[in-house]
Order: structure tokens, then sequence, then C-alpha cells
């Protein structure tokens, strides 16, 4: 659990330093209220991809792992672990691939907004 930990605290400590300089730049946009909007809206999109696309990377190695497992304790239940397998890796896939349209959708709707 402590590697765990670790990690997430690395993740954190990277994602609040490389967002330090969104926070300091000065922006030619008029309103200061609109452009911090704007950096807001920009570090939730880099949020939601990034842990959308850790947690289905760690979800896919965790089936991988279980149904080669699975498979080598029980060879003949193979085609039907395989199907599992394939069925739920699309849905993890597909659970990535609508957060990525998200961040799109936030990102584009206040780009057009606001800048």
């Amino acid at each position: 659990m402590s590697n765990k930990l670790r990690a997430l605290s690395v993740l954190l400590f990277m994602a609040a330093v490389l967002a330090a300089p969104l926070l300091a730049q000065e922006t030619g946009v008029p309103s200061p209220a609109k452009a911090s909007l704007f950096k807001i809206s920009l570090i939730a999109g880099a949020a939601i991809i990034t842990l959308s696309v850790a947690a289905g990377a760690f979800c896919q190695a965790k089936a991988i792992s279980s149904a080669c497992e699975g498979i080598s304790r029980n060879p003949g239940g193979a085609p039907h672990i395989r199907f599992l397998l394939i069925f739920g890796l699309v849905l993890i896939e597909t659970l990535v691939i609508y957060a990525l349209l998200i961040t799109i959708i936030i990102l584009m709707v206040q780009w057009g907004k606001y800048v």
C-alpha cells in the first residue's frame, strides 16, 4: 500500500508543480475572472484525462494478469475467459475514450468563449 500511496503523492506533487506556471502567467484577456476560469478548465481537462488513463491502464493490467492466471488454472475454460477478457478490455478502453471526449469538450467550450 505504501508504494501506491507514494506513487499517488508523486503524481499529485508533479501536477501541482506543472500547474504552477499556468497560474503565474499574465494573459491578454481583459477580465481576470475569465482568464482564471480558462486556466481552471485547462487544469480540470488535464486532470480528467490523466486520471482516466492511469486508472484505465491499471485496470487493463489487472484484467490481463487475472485472465492469464485463470487460463493457467483452467485451460479448458480458456475460450470463455478470453471472451470476457476482451469484452472487459473494450469497456475499459471505451471509458478512457469517453474521458478524452469530455476533456476535449471542456477545453473547446472554454477556448471558444474566453480566448
